[in-house]
């Protein structure tokens, strides 16, 4: 199972990386080698699905890809790997995607693509679009290897009873392996593991699963490939938010007679909407050997599941980065809680060398602020350089006068524009530091420090924020290392310091009692009364209602971010803009 970082839309780069990994998986004497869901052309492709071109070029690429494999000696190595492909022989129909694209499954052997089908449940929840993007497939391949017969299914068919999971059952398959392209949640992590576990106690099979790895753009995929065997017990598993090859040798059952008819390609009858689908690969078994032990990856501490979170946000960054074509970020540094942790994910994630400080004080900037963001860039050992913004300020107010919010504004939007034009000479990723929290309630500024391409912590509750500065700079003492985040930073009271002795709670409850009412309208929906029920004040729950309905304007023209919430704003969470609809007491 090679759980690998592919591009979208790089077909090229992620064949070259199917054809790296399927050399190792060779040279490690494996018998089959896996990769993840989509891994040709990317996940998620959205509607470049629909292009009749990018489909087309997706099945070239596996033809191609498929004898590369030979012609490089790999040819006697079966590989599976997930493509884009079409449905053939079936005219147009009405509510179904133009050109019936699917997300399809290919095994390659011997120069040949030998076995395809494609995913059968397509999802349409959450971040998923594919009932937009694909037509379903109706059959599960069963494939004998080497006297062994396995079956291939495609993510979600997994997650879904009946329909290839019923079918792989019926085929009595001693293997059944899904291919995969599952996005990082918090506190997903075993939830993969008992499902794995089910399904293989269901079908009476070991049960692999292969997933993506790496960062596009909202979504960060995990890893954490596993494989449990028929009883349900976990033999091997992979790290998690890293590419790896793991290689695991698997006692499995010789195929039986299926009580369909003999091994061939014709296809059975359809049951359930799945029909099995045989093919013959390798009657005879391999011979005899000692196998390697398994390789089963530590699980972090569950305590440290903010330790996770935080290393999703630093492949979030990376990836981002490094698949769009930028070399550096910049970051405006204030001081505070929020722009720390986000520049400390970015050194992380790209080298101090790569990432850049703005220091953009105005005369309401408290002495420690900037104290606090001197010592951050001393402790990190990044550039920095300090543009005091009073003047600038002072030009604007003398050509319109401005009041109130308007003037507070001004402040954030002078910074903005500093901050992008620094961008377009020198071509960093401006990284926006604003958290969940302040999405919520619209406590942003438009064009001002809601600017940037990208947004690290788009996704953190403010007192998630909190947490991961407290873990990170934990980390650091355990390594020996100095804290990269001052501790100043993280005690100090929050505030934008736009005014004089402003603070955040002069505007917002407090983050604690704010966070917790916020996760559960925005994350589960909760109404007026249930939010009562659950002990928040009335006038509380209104005013943050209020809030949180009316900067939805605000929060469709932010950054995107990393996802590590089951439910981000984005993909997650789809809200008109123009909306006059009030939730009822």
């Amino acid at each position: 199972m090679a759980q690998v970082n592919p591009t979208v839309g790089d077909l090229d780069g992620n064949c070259r990386l199917v054809l790296d990994y399927a050399r190792r998986a060779h040279e490690a004497g494996a018998h089959l080698a896996v990769f993840p869901e989509l891994v040709v052309t990317g996940y998620p492709v959205e509607d470049l699905a629909l292009r009749n071109s990018f489909v087309s070029a997706s099945i070239k690429a596996v033809a191609a890809l498929a004898e590369q494999l030979a012609q490089e000696g790999l040819g006697e190595l079966p590989v599976g790997v997930g493509y884009l492909s079409r449905r053939v022989g079936v005219g147009e129909r009405y509510g179904q995607p133009a050109g019936a694209p699917q997300n399809a499954f290919a095994l390659l052997y011997r120069g040949r693509v030998e076995v395809t089908s494609a995913k059968h449940h397509l999802p349409n929840y959450g971040v998923f679009d594919e009932f937009r993007h694909f037509v379903p497939g109706e059959a599960l391949p069963v494939v004998r290897l080497h006297g062994v017969d396995v079956a291939f299914a495609v993510c979600e068919d997994l997650w879904q009873g009946g329909g290839p999971v019923a079918a792989a059952r019926r085929a009595r398959a001693g293997l059944l392996v899904t291919v995969n392209a599952s996005p990082y949640e918090r506190d997903k992590d075993n939830v993969r593991l008992e499902l794995c576990q089910r399904r293989a106690r269901e079908i009476g099979a070991a049960v692999g699963y292969v997933n993506m790895s790496g960062g596009q753009d909202e979504l960060i995929f995990d890893g954490d490939s596993l494989i449990v065997d028929s009883e349900g017990e976990l033999v091997a598993r992979a790290p998690k938010f890293a590419e790896d090859l793991f290689v695991t040798d698997l006692a499995l059952p010789a195929a039986a007679d299926s009580g369909e008819g003999p091994v061939s390609e014709e296809p059975a009858q359809a049951v359930d909407g799945v029909r099995v689908v045989r093919h013959l690969l390798s009657p005879e078994p391999v011979a005899a050997y000692a196998p390697d032990p398994p390789v089963l990856t530590p699980r972090a501490d569950p305590a440290s599941d903010v330790g996770e979170v935080y290393r999703a946000l630093v492949v979030g960054v990376r990836d981002y980065a490094r698949k769009n074509g930028f070399a550096s970020a910049a970051v405006a540094l204030s001081g505070g809680i929020d722009s720390a942790v986000s520049i400390t994910v970015a050194v992380d994630a790209l080298g101090p060398d790569r990432v850049h400080a703005l220091l953009l004080p105005s005369k309401y900037s408290s002495e420690h602020s900037v104290s606090d963001a001197e010592e951050l860039v001393k402790r990190q050992g990044i550039s920095a350089r300090t543009v005091a913004i009073a003047p600038i300020v002072a030009a604007f107010e003398e050509s319109i006068t401005l009041e109130g919010l308007a003037a507070e504004n001004l402040q954030a939007r002078v910074r903005g524009t500093l901050l992008m034009g620094l961008s377009n000479q020198e071509g960093h990723l401006v990284l926006a530091t604003g958290n969940k929290s302040e999405l919520a309630t619209g406590y942003s500024t438009l064009y001002g420090d809601s600017v940037g391409g990208f947004a690290p912590i788009k996704d953190c509750w403010k007192s998630l924020v909190w947490e991961l500065a407290r873990w990170r700079n934990a980390a650091a003492e355990r390594a020996g290392e100095v804290p990269p985040i001052p501790e100043n930073s993280i005690a100090k009271p929050p505030s934008a310091e736009l005014r004089p002795g402003q603070l955040d709670t002069d505007s917002l409850p407090d983050y604690d009692l704010l966070d917790g009412l916020l996760d559960a309208y925005v994350g589960t929906d909760q109404g007026m009364r249930e939010l009562t029920s659950a002990g928040y004040d009335p006038e509380l729950v209104r005013r943050v209602i209020r809030m949180v309905d009316r900067a939805e304007y605000k929060r469709r023209q932010y950054p995107p971010g990393p996802k590590i919430s089951s439910r981000n704003f984005g993909r997650d969470r789809r809200l008109p803009i123009t909306n006059r609809w009030t939730p009822p007491d």
